[in-house]
């Protein structure tokens, strides 16, 4: 059996679900689209090609191999986009909670039940229906659950917005001893550089005590605040539009020390590098094309 432990992004990680992009299906139909930068790259004629895509994963699977990560992997779904899985449930502490996804994703789930089938049942938790959470919105950090979310009446109105306030007020009742805190984010169904899909689109917790920020993708200017003097100013490193437009923000870490980031990321790269990180440079712009990055295609099982 796996015993899942996830108490925050950044401890050493032993385990991990990487997503595929084997038979990813080629360009979807605009319809199809699930956000604005897909939309946007679908348009222009830029969307990514298979080949980029497994060379890019490929990098991923081997910076964990080097670290000695045990990887594992969606079964394939014929003509199917299974890259994101993030979105598809999320682990914390060692609870393994189902997201409740776009209707249409289901089948992504059910391609990690390889995965499923080594945990406790006991240690699964499925959300009440009207629960809507994906993980890119879900950031456990120690005693805190940071959750992104959009409670505006619009809400059905955006296919952006992918987590509600019932989903925070279940993640609060099923963790009592964690603060809860949840930040109204900027959603936009045609504007990729006004749009932060999940909070790991416009903020992430790295080391033991920094953070990547932008400030435009909080709705609530006092929300961001409370982040900015959560962490300290000198340990922010504020991203500009441009930077989380190509997600800059969704990096993802190896260990407190060690982080996975795209390889043109260079003002980033350099922060990080100054700040005694390692980085390990991979290539992942055309995935990012997707609106998703490093973050948002691995499932972390187990940290140290």
């Amino acid at each position: 059996m796996l015993k899942l432990n996830i108490k925050n992004e950044t401890s050493r990680l032993r385990a991990v679900i990487l997503g595929t992009v084997k038979s990813n299906g080629g360009v979807p139909d605009l319809q199809d689209c699930y956000d604005p930068k897909s939309i946007e790259h679908v348009l222009q004629g830029t969307y990514p090609c298979e080949e980029d895509m497994i060379l890019e994963m490929d990098a991923v699977a081997n910076v964990f191999k080097k670290y000695n990560v045990q990887v594992f992997r969606p079964d394939i779904i014929e003509n199917y986009n299974q890259i994101f899985s993030r979105d598809i449930a999320f682990v914390i502490d060692d609870l393994f909670i189902e997201a409740n996804i776009l209707p249409d994703r289901e089948r992504e789930y059910k391609a990690i039940e390889k995965v499923i089938s080594q945990i406790n049942p006991k240690k699964i938790i499925v959300l009440p229906k009207e629960c809507h959470v994906e993980g890119g919105d879900v950031i456990p950090w120690n005693d805190y659950l940071f959750i992104g979310t959009y409670s505006g009446s619009d809400y059905a109105d955006y296919i952006t917005a992918r987590t509600n306030i019932d989903a925070v007020i279940a993640l609060q009742e099923l963790f009592p001893l964690k603060k809860v805190k949840s930040f109204e984010l900027r959603k936009s169904n045609t504007l990729a550089k006004e749009n932060a899909l999940h909070l790991d689109c416009c903020f992430q917790p790295i080391g033991k005590n920094k953070a990547i920020l932008h400030k435009n993708g909080f709705l609530v200017e006092s929300e961001y605040d409370w982040l900015v003097n959560f962490f300290g100013k000198e340990n922010v490193f504020e991203i500009t539009k441009e930077e989380m437009y190509c997600m800059n923000s969704n990096v993802f870490s190896i260990s407190s020390e060690v982080i996975i980031s795209e390889k043109k990321f260079t003002r980033l790269n350099i922060w990080l590098r100054k700040n005694g990180f390692t980085v390990e440079e991979v290539p992942y712009a055309e995935i990012a094309k997707q609106e998703g990055l490093l973050r948002c295609s691995t499932l972390p099982l187990i940290r140290d």
